[in-house]
């Protein structure tokens, strides 16, 4: 039994010692009296000695400058201490062991780096890494921070000048804002604007579309969930939306388009300011702001029972209502001039202005689609003007808008009826030019059946010119 015991000992003290003998730098060990009781080899190769016959010697004995017999006497550790061994300046440890008595048995002893120099290289590294940290922390703020100010916010009528003004006060508070408005009339534009213009600014601005989301991937895109949590979720955790948001804002677009058993699970996060991850089972505090967003009738949506009315009150805080580009038709110019400058900076064209005639032309039309689509003719526009043109003029106008410049003030179904036919006019005479008169070919261009090729020509007073089919 005793050999079996004194053979364990044996073992584990071979152990350590491989251990210790193993570590990359030196190592020295002492009792009390500073007599060496453990010498290992790496620091036997450095200082060219044989680590057994150091054994019982005195560290003053074997390493120069030694202070290990002082820590013993001393019980308090010397960490990353300079000390000159073979005329290099190293860099070393002494560190007192006691027992679970809390008494002093041995001195531990390791050179942390065999050159000085070698800290003055980890220094250095470690101040590059400090500077791209911060360089890259900049960069991420930029990244995640509002791209417009309520200077982006054009217009000089006086519903316009209010709602900056109003803007700018909700800004102000924390409460949930609700934008509303139609497609394309700057809803996004003003969420950024208000974020920016809040104490909140230098944190992440996160926007998300419930509408572009899959229903079954919403909880987890608003939530995060833990590994695991569903088929797909893989062995990494994920925050959520609201996470990212921490001390700044959340947009929510389309805010309509949230599944109705998503809408109790985002009224108690409005509330609670708590969340849990899917499949997770540990609450996280977020500070948001949340701003929402929809082109629907909210109200009509809660009595049709597919929007909760409790979320509804909860969202609608501050409302700001944003009127269609019709209902402001003076902002027209402004805008368009806003767009053509910000446009010919971006294609690096000569172009910054746009005519009277053209400005009057869009003033009658009723921009179904709001600034997103004035924005789309005018960047269609930038896209086909040739030469070294200056300001846009009526010729430049895709056709149904140049049909404009000759009617009065037709109302909004005669002019998207006559927009209709000439383009479709205009696409009949291309096709047939592209197919060189060949009417086989022009109707598979235009994707219809001949006999409704011939129809159409007709309609138009086309001619039948003379064909190859």
């Amino acid at each position: 039994m005793k050999d079996t015991v004194e053979k364990r000992l044996e073992k584990k003290v071979q152990f350590y010692e491989t251990v210790l003998n193993n570590m990359l730098n030196g190592v020295i060990i002492t009792d009390l009296e500073g007599k060496v009781i453990f010498f290992s080899e790496s620091y036997g190769r450095f200082l060219g000695k044989d680590p057994k016959a150091q054994i019982g010697l005195h560290t003053t004995e074997v390493v120069e400058n030694s202070r290990m017999h002082i820590v013993a006497k001393t019980g308090i550790p010397e960490i990353n201490h300079a000390q000159r061994i073979m005329d290099h300046d190293m860099v070393v440890q002494r560190i007192p062991i006691k027992d679970h008595n809390n008494k002093l048995v041995a001195v531990f002893g390791q050179v942390m780096f065999e050159d000085v120099r070698d800290v003055q290289v980890l220094a250095n590294k470690l101040s590059i890494l400090e500077s791209k940290v911060k360089l890259y922390e900049k960069e991420l703020v930029n990244l995640r921070a509002s791209k417009y100010s309520c200077r982006n916010i054009i217009g000089k009528s006086s519903i316009m000048t209010e709602l900056r003004k109003l803007a700018v006060k909700a800004a102000k508070t924390n409460a949930p804002i609700l934008l509303m408005g139609e497609s394309g009339t700057g809803k996004e534009l003003f969420a950024h604007a208000i974020h920016h213009a809040s104490d909140r600014q230098a944190a992440p601005f996160v926007r998300i579309n419930c509408a572009a989301i899959p229903k079954d991937l919403m909880e987890s895109e608003l939530f995060g969930y833990e590994p695991g949590a569903y088929t797909g979720a893989g062995n990494k955790s994920k925050p959520g939306k609201f996470e990212l948001a921490h001390q700044g804002t959340i947009f929510l677009d389309e805010i309509t388009e949230l599944p109705l058993e998503m809408q109790p699970k985002l009224l108690r996060v409005l509330e609670e300011k708590e969340l849990e991850r899917l499949g997770g089972t540990r609450v996280t505090k977020c500070d948001f702001r949340l701003i929402a967003a929809t082109h629907e009738n909210l109200e009509k949506r809660v009595r049709e029972g597919l929007f909760r009315q409790d979320l509804y009150y909860r969202i609608n805080v501050i409302p700001i209502n944003i009127p269609p580009l019709k209902e402001r038709k003076e902002d027209i110019a402004m805008i368009a001039q806003h767009l053509v400058l910000t446009m010919g900076k971006e294609c690096g064209t000569n172009i910054s202005g746009i005519s009277p005639e053209v400005i009057r032309i869009f003033e009658k039309y009723d921009w179904p689609g709001n600034i997103r689509e004035l924005s789309n003719v005018l960047e269609r526009i930038f896209c086909s003007i040739e030469g070294v043109e200056d300001k846009i003029c009526v010729e430049h106008l895709p056709v149904f808008f140049r049909g404009l410049a000759r009617k009065p003030s037709p109302s909004t179904s005669i002019i998207l009826k006559n927009i209709r036919e000439d383009s479709e006019k205009e696409a009949l005479l291309q096709a047939i030019q592209i197919s060189n008169n060949n009417k086989n070919q022009a109707a598979r261009l235009l994707g219809i059946h001949r006999t409704a090729l011939y129809k159409k020509m007709k309609k138009f007073d086309i001619p039948l010119i003379h064909s190859k089919s």
